[in-house]
């Protein structure tokens, strides 16, 4: 099984088979509380960036549902200064990237993105959020990490990429012991799909 097939299968089909219940975007909202104990607790403090993963459809309606993402970010974009792009990344999925260093202002705005693929009916198309955090200066060694909601299974996983494809599995497990409860985490691991970035250092939509 080849890396795009991995995506499609974890993030995709297979999730959507198993998943328990139907993915909500309002999940989003408990990131507005989960940076503040990643920075106090877990010395990891937003980056300033986040992105909204979706597969494509080729049709005019959803070229048009797309078009009203933009829109609603554009709007959002005027009015608290988070800026946003597209990209498409060599598997063939899409991504919204937002950038704002208010952390706040980065979940409202990839939850309302999301929100609007799901009123246009488009939420199947849905696949992953990602947050991004940076070590603060205090704990530089420890590497960049995120939060991955997947939206097919509803839940979030932790991943902590190193180096050419290599993971910090002891600070994933500590972000998991340190956020369950806060977050909805996903408890089967075969899901914690990792999101490799291009090049190391690199972000998952880069």
């Amino acid at each position: 099984m080849g890396i795009l097939d991995s995506i499609r299968e974890v993030l995709g089909t297979r999730a959507e088979r198993d998943a328990t219940r139907n993915a909500d975007p309002d999940d989003l909202w408990g990131m507005s509380t989960a940076y503040v104990t990643m920075e106090a607790d877990l010395g990891l403090a937003p980056a300033g960036a986040a992105a909204l993963c979706f597969g494509d459809v080729d049709a005019t309606d959803f070229a048009d549902a797309v078009d009203e993402v933009e829109a609603v970010l554009r709007a959002g974009e005027a009015e608290t200064g988070t800026g946003f792009r597209r990209t498409a990344d060599d598997h063939g999925y899409n991504w919204v990237v937002l950038e704002d260093n208010d952390p706040e202002d980065l979940v409202t705005s990839v939850h309302f993105a999301a929100d609007t693929f799901e009123e246009r009916g488009y939420g199947s198309r849905l696949l992953a959020a990602v947050f991004a955090f940076d070590p603060t200066r205090a704990d530089a060694d420890r590497g960049r990490a995120y939060w991955v909601y997947s939206f097919r299974r509803g839940a979030y996983y932790p991943f902590a990429p190193r180096g050419d494809h290599e993971r910090d599995s002891r600070l994933e497990f500590k972000l998991l012991s340190m956020l369950d409860g806060e977050l909805g985490v996903e408890d089967d691991e075969s899901y914690w799909y990792p999101l490799w970035p291009d090049r190391p250092g690199g972000h998952p939509w880069e």
